[in-house]
């Protein structure tokens, strides 16, 4: 059975979709949504740069591609700057029928006991109203840090803490308004960039933590713990995204806790650097210039290290790639899921079925 898809956004994450949709040989992609009026009427193929056309041009009217009826929309717009406006969209994909997988608003990755539970209610509500599912997963929050980490302690005899992280280097990661307004990178050190407000940490990595613990059947303290190391510029740096005087703000190490009677269980951790020299006494990926790191104390000890690089271009190229195609390799999955809200855990295991090389 061929799925109908359409892609929602044609950006770092998006143009990877859409070659991924395209590789599938289940899936068949009918539509394209875009923000940028320049980029309305182009072929999919060119968007995606994939050097030929696929026959599909994109469009900015919403309601035209939601009036093909697809199977599952994979929307990969940008939502950390519209946490709630981008939820209201997937409330109203799921409830028009229409399954989705995205990846964001990352809240929704795992949102129990983050969000307001009348907001989840909507999610749910939607799904029954629709018939249609609702999964939330990329790669960070997701994979490397619930689905791989729940699968490592399969193997464990007793568990003392699960530490998740994220070990990379940002130079080459355009994301500006990520880079600078969100993380604060370039600001001045006595700035509060969005991230690192109360809270949001947990807003915005507590559903990692969560669904872990929520896999381990761990009844966690309230509320989480955030813990925040910034590290300031030893001179001039300059990355894809912004540029970074000396004495602004140009490393953060931070940790989302999830603690049980005052122990930390279920660590949530990143070391962000926006150049491969800084901070050499933080870790270091074993190859390359990025990594997660999955780390299991306990009996036995176990330790895993995933990290990926892309053929063209370096891990922050690679790092959109297996964000984009956790989506589009989950679409049959979802498609066949409960209505509603799907997290990692209600998912079978996911595979890229059909993707092997010909030839």
């Amino acid at each position: 059975m061929t799925l109908r898809v359409v892609e929602w956004s044609t950006g770092t994450v998006g143009r990877h979709a859409i070659a991924g949709i395209d590789a599938r040989p289940d899936l068949e992609l009918i539509g394209v949504w875009v923000s940028d009026p320049a980029k309305v009427g182009k072929d999919a193929g060119e968007l995606a740069g994939l050097g030929r056309a696929l026959g599909v041009r994109a469009t900015d009217d919403r309601d035209a591609l939601i009036a093909l009826r697809p199977d599952c929309i994979v929307h990969t717009a940008m939502t950390d700057d519209r946490v709630m406006e981008a939820i209201d969209d997937l409330i109203a994909f799921v409830e028009a029928g229409i399954n989705v997988v995205s990846s964001g608003p990352v809240v929704l990755q795992f949102p129990f006991g983050i969000l307001p539970e009348a907001l989840v209610e909507r999610v749910r509500e939607a799904g029954e109203k629709g018939n249609a599912s609702l999964h939330v997963n990329g790669i960070d929050p997701g994979f490397a840090n619930d689905v791989l980490p729940l699968a490592m302690t399969s193997l464990s005899q007793r568990i003392d803490q699960v530490r998740c992280q994220e070990i990379a280097d940002y130079s080459t990661y355009y994301q500006p308004v990520v880079m600078k307004e969100i993380f604060g990178f370039g600001q001045p050190m006595d700035a509060t960039p969005m991230l690192l407000h109360g809270g949001v940490l947990s807003l915005a990595w507590g559903s990692v933590v969560r669904q872990i613990a929520a896999g381990l059947d761990l009844s966690l303290d309230e509320p989480l713990v955030e813990r925040v190391e910034r590290v300031a510029a030893d001179r001039d740096y300059s990355t894809v995204s912004v540029e970074i005087p000396e004495g602004t703000m140009a490393a953060l190490r931070f940790e989302v806790v999830g603690q049980v009677d005052g122990i930390d269980r279920v660590v949530l951790e990143h070391y962000t650097r926006t150049h491969p020299e800084q901070c050499p006494d933080w870790p270091t990926p074993a190859d390359g210039d990025g990594c997660y790191r999955v780390l299991i104390s306990g009996e036995p000890e176990m330790a895993v290290e995933f990290g990926h690089h892309g053929e063209h271009g370096d891990h922050n190229v690679s790092g959109m790639i297996v964000t984009a195609m956790r989506l589009v390799n989950s679409v049959a999955a979802v498609v066949d899921a409960k209505p509603g809200l799907v997290t990692a855990l209600d998912l079978p295991p996911i595979s890229g079925r059909g993707l092997v090389a010909k030839g």
